[in-house]
């Protein structure tokens, strides 16, 4: 536990997944609403995700965002996601430069696949997505407040600009 405290390592329990994930209802397009900040996401607006179910043995994922404005480039990259061996598809594998790969947890998920929060385990990633631009801000809220629960810190998210065209 001190070692913990010196190098800034917190203990969280165990990060849940949602029971389920039916992959054919969650392929297609998500935007994303709010995000912890990423490096690799630095500059973006109008943020996507597309996954792509195809005949291989990975999902394909396809991000794309506006660099720097919402009339800025528009960015795209590709990658690869693996479903994690008995987690009912529920813990992915991504992969966008080999040889690494990240854990991409859906961790809560609406009942009609309108929405999605996707957490990793250590809890510096957070994506909120939804298959519209805009969400509602009462859906927003109480996601806001079942995070925290899990041990995410709201204050780190970032809502995303979505009033891109397409």
């Amino acid at each position: 536990m001190l070692l913990m405290a010196l190098f800034g390592c917190r203990s969280y329990p165990e990060l849940k997944v949602v029971d389920y994930v039916d992959l054919n209802k969650y392929a297609g397009k998500w935007y994303e609403i709010a995000s912890f900040p990423q490096r690799f996401q630095e500059g973006c607006y109008c943020s996507t995700a597309e996954y792509i179910i195809g005949k291989e043995r990975f999902i394909r994922v396809i991000n794309r965002c506006r660099k720097w404005s919402v009339d800025g480039d528009l960015k795209e990259v590709s990658g690869r996601a693996y479903v994690v061996p008995n987690s009912n598809n529920a813990k992915l594998d991504v992969q966008f430069f080999w040889p690494f790969r990240g854990d991409y947890w859906i961790i809560e998920l609406a009942d009609d696949y309108s929405w999605a929060v996707v957490g990793h385990p250590n809890r510096k990633y957070l994506w909120i997505l939804s298959r519209t631009p805009k969400m509602e801000d009462k859906i927003y809220e109480e996601i806001i407040r079942r995070v925290k629960d899990k041990g995410f810190e709201p204050a780190n998210l970032r809502r995303t600009v979505q009033t891109c065209e397409d």
